[in-house]
């Protein structure tokens, strides 16, 4: 049984692409929609995204349009200001101190937080014997060396790209805004039923349809589905992520940094539709299916899922807290009164053109 969901799509009024990448979309369209009739007619959400987001040359994150910062669709906090890496850098520090002297950075973006790190490291006399990028877009991977050649030259000979986590690893492990971005799987209850939600096409268009889930697979919990109607996402592959990370961690830290809520919170009754968000020219939006390859799909996190598949890893919860307070905790208050702050600059010619 597969039923259609229809609704009004929020991205109507989003601005068009450049032809050149609505031509690309179009490509990526036609190969999910390829996949989609040769899954019998339904593709579960989360292979939809990963198609949208990794697929090779055609995917938001593997082809070569700019995603991060004013000229792409979303910016990071690394993005916005070298506080955030000098601030993060204390903690390492204090890391580095133990013993840990080597940096996995998992997604580095730009390369904007690894510049930072590495640049307030060595400032703080324990630069990293090695800082390895494990980043899959070849775009963000090109970026990424041009910012630290840039920003941090001299210490470029350390710094090694990865295309794979490495089998054992002994160090700091950083992934910053990662999780989030990994393929969700979407459920929604339906009475006393969860289905699960996928992908079909109605008259050339990707829409959502339901299904019962695959008695193959793993489920969700349904005692976390509330109410009827109720929908949310289940990270599955980002779980999976983790025990791997944990089994590649023979001894170390991994600070992950990301949205998301306790499953307390993540799960509650009034969030009824999830947290499932796009974003495109730096307009959010909840139409994943506008434009594929051509914005960024995201989904919170259910923290306590994250952290039982680290337990299940044999890691530990060493710290849990949201940004702000985890930032000042390790004296973004201190970094700031030390930073100069830049001259007020004034309009020429205030009230006129």
């Amino acid at each position: 049984m597969i039923s259609r969901l229809a609704k009004a799509p929020q991205s109507a009024q989003l601005p068009a692409p450049p032809p050149e990448a609505a031509a690309l979309s179009a490509t990526l369209a036609r190969l999910i929609a390829a996949e989609i009739g040769r899954s019998g007619g339904w593709l579960s959400f989360a292979r939809y995204m990963e198609l949208a987001l990794y697929a090779p040359n055609l995917g938001y994150y593997m082809a070569g349009a700019r995603k991060l910062g004013r000229d792409g669709d979303f910016v990071t906090a690394p993005e916005l200001s070298g506080l955030f890496g000098r601030t993060l850098a204390r903690q390492l520090e204090q890391l580095a101190a133990l013993g840990l002297t080597d940096i996995l950075e998992i997604g580095a973006g730009s390369g904007a937080l690894a510049a930072d790190l590495l640049t307030e490291l060595e400032r703080l006399g324990c630069a990293p014997q090695r800082y390895l990028i494990l980043e899959l877009s070849p775009d963000l991977r090109d970026r990424s060396r041009d910012t630290l050649a840039a920003r941090a030259p001299q210490l470029l000979e350390r710094v090694a790209w990865l295309s794979a986590l490495p089998p054992a690893f002994t160090g700091i492990v950083i992934g910053n805004e990662l999780l989030d971005a990994m393929p969700v799987h979407v459920y929604e209850r339906r009475g006393a039923r969860i289905l699960e939600l996928g992908v079909t096409l109605n008259e050339g268009r990707l829409e959502w349809a339901a299904r019962p889930p695959a008695t193959s697979t793993a489920g969700p919990d349904p005692s976390c589905f509330p109410v009827d109607d109720y929908r949310s996402e289940v990270q599955f592959v980002a779980q999976g992520f983790v025990r791997s990370l944990g089994n590649a961690l023979a001894r170390g830290v991994a600070l992950l940094i990301d949205y998301g809520f306790p499953r307390h919170e993540y799960y509650h009754p009034q969030r009824t539709r999830g947290t499932l968000m796009c974003h495109y020219r730096h307009r959010a939006h909840d139409d994943p299916f506008f434009l594929p390859g051509l914005q960024d799909i995201t989904s919170h996190l259910d923290f306590s899922a994250i952290a039982q598949a680290a337990r299940e890893a044999g890691l530990e919860v060493a710290g849990y807290t949201g940004q702000a307070q985890f930032l000042v905790n390790c004296g973004m208050t201190g970094i700031l009164a030390e930073t100069p702050v830049p001259p007020a600059r004034w309009p020429r010619n205030p009230g006129g053109r």
